[in-house]
């Protein structure tokens, strides 16, 4: 390895020698898990372990590499994904922490998009959680070699066998265990490694281990671990199957060949245990990462969204891709980037394929948590970071002039909680405003919507946890005070009768007046309903309304008893009235109009005369037709444990919700049921409370339905009330 700068830490850490790696000394891994499973601990004893510190921080001392915000450390918990790296036995390891809470399963899904293997953290106490569960969809979308880490094995309550029992059983046979602990709960400090046949015995405060031979009553129980290991290895190596058969066993060095290429093809997802507050067991692993874990160059080639291909190659033209962005006080733009082919230098300039872009790359960067590391080069597989992009965003992919390649964006889950937004001036609602958008262009998963319909700023997430830190970041680091209301919801106004009405518009001021009358006749609109009968039809126009529906507009007057002239100022007056209708100011949708009479007058007939008249009219009618209001629904899917399905199907009855469907998946009940939006406010801190953190969901717009007859009689007397205010 090339020697590229000598850095001198800040007094935490040694001086190190930030190496310009190859390809395929490079280990990038994200570790994954449960809030509370150990993970920025265990990532403090890596680094300790591998001389990137020189002591360990702790969370409760809020010094900790990773969680180095002020949000984290109020909270006590990992909020953002943090960058690191330590060099062990000559080569580096990029390690990224993620948070817990599926609330910002932004932060995971990003880190997972540029990690060559994820380290499954489960807390031995715990067992699997939801949070687990949650991340190993990703983990198998992404096809990510993954490790367990069995962590917390010094726990008074830790249960290594019913922990890895449920590992089993909830992510399959290729769960497998290379290691157990000896002695578990207070008294742990041994560990037992069937791969490399031997016992680790870790003094009282951890640190190195002394090998020792494996008790004669562990004996067995290691021999069959072992083997299971020996046949694994043989079947994703057909020559080392071939010698297994013929003689019985394989060399070390043939069975990490082995196991290597079972855990780069996901048909191995080895297990092991560790105390990372006590330093046990953390060396041994990043030693099976260092030995066996893929490098970036073995892993596969990546598919590109414009077709084609793009391996890890230092020796093909350069192309990154932005997988992460954060705002900084003082420095701006932030942006956390993988090298997915060739070398990247400062001073090199490159053309984003998103948006037609040149970046220049000014600074180049590594990251350990909040510290950045100035570097001259980076290569193929390699994370970095720089500063002051004008156009690169998240999701974004950079190339050498000339190039026309593209990475597949990430896809991040819809929300699943959205609160109304205000201020208590109208000044700092553009401040409010401006804050979010920096904001959301760190976090894909928040968004931020005006809706002109609802008159409402809309902010939407993943959960009351997400918002309420999104609140608290926008008070402490831009000085706006944001309140939370339920937001208004999308009503639709229809009619499932027909009612004809005749409408005169008159006024006379001096001069020329205004004069319009119609008759119109308003009835319910569906697909393939035969044209009106009685009239004679001159035009039919059937439009798509912007908000959805439509709306079937026919002209049918004779004898010149109106101009054609004044169709457009008929229609403009129709739809001004279904864009706010009558019941509750909601959008009106799939209704048809027929205009078939009227009368003008020579002087004092316009256009704004027609169009107030086609209002009053259009308004008379749908009063009569027996008008409904509709409702958005949506399809809510509820993964919760099976003690708890009573109480969440009983929360949702009170919620008008009708259940579709109930299934097992794992160890899950799955709940499928259709429920109207305005009884999902502040959903997701419920079912937390109803499940203690351990259920999830997902909602997702589904149509819109008729509004209960007692419902609807309170919000149009709502909207009354208002009216007359």
């Amino acid at each position: 390895m090339q020697v590229i700068s000598l850095i001198a830490y800040p007094k935490k850490y040694k001086k190190l020698k930030i190496m310009s790696a190859n390809t395929k000394d490079l280990r990038n891994v994200v570790l994954l898990g449960h809030s509370d499973s150990g993970k920025t601990t265990l990532i403090e004893t890596m680094l300790y372990e591998g001389g990137a510190i020189k002591r360990r921080g702790s969370v409760q001392g809020q010094n900790t590499v990773s969680d180095n915000t002020d949000l984290e450390h109020e909270k006590g918990k990992t909020i953002f994904s943090h960058q690191m790296f330590v060099n062990w036995r000559g080569n580096k390891l990029n390690i990224i922490d993620t948070p817990g809470f599926d609330d910002f399963v932004g932060e995971v899904i990003s880190s997972l998009k540029v990690a060559d293997t994820a380290l499954i953290v489960l807390n031995a106490a715990n067992g699997v959680e939801v949070g687990t569960e949650i991340v190993w969809e990703y983990v198998e979308k992404y096809e990510t070699p993954a490790i367990f880490v069995i962590n917390q094995m010094d726990h008074a309550k830790a249960d290594f066998e019913k922990t890895l029992e449920q590992a089993k059983e909830r992510f399959g046979s290729k769960v497998v265990p290379v290691q157990y602990p000896f002695n578990s709960g207070t008294n742990f400090n041994a560990i037992i490694d069937a791969l490399r046949m031997v016992m680790y015995e870790f003094p009282a405060n951890g640190g190195k281990p002394e090998k020792k031979p494996i008790p004669d009553s562990e004996i067995d129980r290691v021999n069959e671990m072992h083997n299971a290991l020996v046949e694994i290895a043989a079947e994703n190596e057909e020559g080392l199957m071939e010698k297994y058969f013929e003689e019985g066993y394989l060399s070390e060095e043939e069975l990490a060949k082995g196991i290597t290429i079972a855990l780069a093809k996901q048909q191995f997802f080895p297990v092991f245990v560790t105390s990372g507050l006590k330093d046990m067991g953390s060396g041994r692993l990043m030693g099976f990462i260092d030995d066996i874990a893929p490098s970036p160059a073995e892993r596969p080639a990546r598919k590109l969204e414009n077709g084609g291909e793009i391996s890890y190659d230092p020796d093909d033209k350069t192309t990154i891709f932005i997988y992460k962005t954060s705002s900084e006080p003082q420095v701006g733009m932030v942006s956390y980037f993988k090298v997915l082919s060739g070398k990247l230098k400062p001073g090199d300039e490159l053309i984003n394929a998103n948006n037609g872009e040149t970046e220049r790359i000014s600074q180049l960067f590594v990251a350990e948590g909040k510290e950045r590391i100035p570097v001259t080069e980076l290569v193929a597989g390699d994370l970095g970071v720089t500063v002051k992009l004008k156009y690169g965003h998240s999701n974004n992919t950079l190339n050498t002039k000339g190039l026309d390649r593209k990475v597949r964006p990430m896809k991040f889950p819809e929300s699943r909680i959205r609160k109304a937004i205000s201020t208590d001036s109208a000044s700092d609602m553009e401040k409010l405003v401006t804050a979010l958008h920096k904001i959301e262009e760190e976090d894909p998963t928040l968004k931020v919507e005006q809706s002109a319909e609802l008159r409402q700023t809309i902010l939407h997430g993943q959960g009351q946890l997400h918002l309420d830190l999104v609140k608290q970041r926008l008070q402490k680091e831009f000085g706006v005070k944001m309140n939370f209301d339920n937001p208004r919801i999308s009503y639709r106004e229809t009619i499932t009768g027909k009612a004809d009405a005749d409408y005169r518009h008159k006024k006379q001021s001096g001069g020329s007046g205004q004069f319009g009358e119609i008759h119109m006749r308003v009835e319910n609109f569906y697909e393939g309903m035969e044209d009106p009968t009685g009239v004679n039809i001159r035009q039919k126009d059937i439009e798509d309304l912007p908000w959805g529906g439509k709306l079937a507009f026919y002209w049918c007057i004779v004898g010149g008893a109106i101009d054609n002239r004044y169709i457009g100022a008929i229609k403009k007056g129709i739809m001004q009235q279904m864009k706010e209708g009558p019941l509750t100011g909601s959008h009106c949708q799939n209704i048809r109009v027929t205009v078939y009479d009227g009368k003008m007058h020579s002087v004092d007939s316009n256009d704004i005369s027609f169009q107030l008249a086609a209002s009053g009219a259009f308004k008379e009618a749908f009063h009569e037709a027996k008008p409904q209001l509709l409702e958005p629904i949506y399809s809510v899917e509820i993964l919760c444990p099976d003690e708890d399905t009573g109480d969440v199907m009983g929360d949702l009855q009170t919620r008008r919700a009708i259940i579709s469907g109930m299934d097992s998946e794992g160890h899950y009940q799955k709940i499928l049921a259709d429920v109207p939006l305005a009884e999902m406010h502040d959903y997701g801190s419920t079912l937390r409370s109803i499940t203690g953190g351990r259920a999830k969901f997902t909602m997702k717009f589904s149509g819109y339905q008729l509004v209960p007859g007692n419902v609807q009689q309170e919000l149009v007397k709502n909207y009354s009330q208002l009216e007359v205010v």
